[in-house]
């Protein structure tokens, strides 16, 4: 899918056509109401983009078990997560820089999320205000961390996702540097003036490394030493009373070696593939992971998560949520808050569907069962 490079950007809907039923539809329409610019940083992904391309492949992949004659009198989809219980299991992943697909951006998402319920990871790299955020919603949000080579500066977010009112802290593990994301460079991708990470407004933080063929090489300068380490997530432990979240685990080990550290939750992901190419699918990943930790931590999965039957699988292979990102950012582009609303509404729609199929009146009936083909 290409956008016009020619065409400026068409405006958010103010309501939603009968022909947007599902997230490929969001997905069609997006491009025309981003620039294209934009549309190569939200939909790029690492090197060969195989990674990307494979986390939608291990979904479909896996095949349902259809159950009938089930009592679903007492069905419902509540999930509780690190003390605070949610309608249902589906959360919006954190994404950077949200204004590029809609004027509102992070604004539009959080009113939009807290509307149907949903919780919300806000990035390090939201292009608003972390206060501004946390009031447009109902549902304390998440706030997702970066860790910054200067702990001041680490410490200082912390305190201000905690005096704002964040529910946990999600720190990304996978992402050191960024991946080399082809479709940013063709697109010669740039942020706009006006938009910017303003939570780290003032801090002397340097810009995440991209390798290109047109910069120095990445070894033999000082940003690998500045690289935080396991000794960063213990120091990062210590500094917080909040739910400790880690983000970007896809080997068994390291999610042991992070509980050991005090990580409270583990998210399985390979940031939508953006980070390195040629890895499994994360619900290729998910299942070692669940069975190496056995219920010893609350585990979440993203990548690739676009429909109800997704979710279903996640947690039939492990998982207690999902998060989903590409999919919200479609919908913000398209219609603002309105499409982030109406987007989830139609995932949890879809996720009690199957459940009703499969013959699960609740999450906890999910388990390997529901698969025709398991991983288990």
């Amino acid at each position: 899918m290409v956008a016009d490079m020619n065409a400026a950007p068409c405006s958010p809907l103010t309501q939603i056509p009968r022909s947007l039923i599902c997230a490929e539809d969001y997905a069609e329409r997006a491009p025309a109401h981003m620039t294209p610019e934009a549309w190569a940083f939200f939909s790029g992904a690492a090197g060969d983009e195989s990674t990307h391309r494979r986390n939608r492949a291990a979904i479909e992949r896996l095949l349902l078990q259809s159950r009938v004659l089930t009592a679903m009198q007492a069905a419902n989809t509540a999930v509780t997560l690190f003390g605070s219980t949610y309608s249902h299991p589906i959360l919006v992943a954190p994404i950077a820089y949200q204004r590029l697909a809609h004027p509102d951006g992070e604004i539009a998402m959080a009113m939009g999320s807290s509307a149907i319920g949903a919780g919300m990871v806000v990035s390090t790299q939201a292009s608003a205000s972390l206060a501004s955020i946390a009031a447009a919603t109902d549902i304390a949000p998440w706030f997702q961390l970066y860790m910054q080579p200067d702990r001041d500066h680490t410490l200082a977010l912390i305190e201000r996702a905690e005096q704002t009112g964040y529910g946990a802290i999600v720190v990304t593990l996978d992402a050191p540097i960024n991946g080399v994301r082809r479709r940013e460079h063709r697109a010669a991708f740039a942020l706009p003036p006006d938009i910017s990470a303003v939570n780290l407004a003032g801090m002397r933080t340097p810009a995440p490394h991209t390798a290109r063929l047109d910069e120095p090489p990445l070894f033999g300068t000082p940003l690998l030493s500045a690289m935080p380490t396991w000794a960063d997530l213990v120091w990062l432990r210590a500094q917080t009373a909040l739910p400790l979240i880690v983000k970007g685990i896809t080997a068994p080990d390291d999610a042991l070696r992070a509980l050991d550290v005090g990580a409270n939750g583990i998210i399985v992901s390979n940031h939508g593939g953006r980070v390195l190419e040629s890895q499994p699918g994360t619900f290729e990943q998910l299942p070692r992971i669940a069975k190496t930790l056995s219920g010893q931590a609350t585990l979440l999965v993203d990548g690739g998560i676009q429909s109800g039957s997704a979710i279903v699988k996640a947690l039939a292979l492990g998982a207690n949520a999902v998060l989903v990102g590409r999919p919200m950012v479609h919908a913000l582009a398209v219609a603002g808050a309105l499409g982030v609303a109406h987007l989830l509404h139609i995932l949890r729609a879809e996720l009690e569907s199957t459940m009703v199929l499969t013959g699960c009146p609740t999450l906890e009936h999910i388990g390997p069962h529901v698969l025709f083909e398991t991983t288990q």
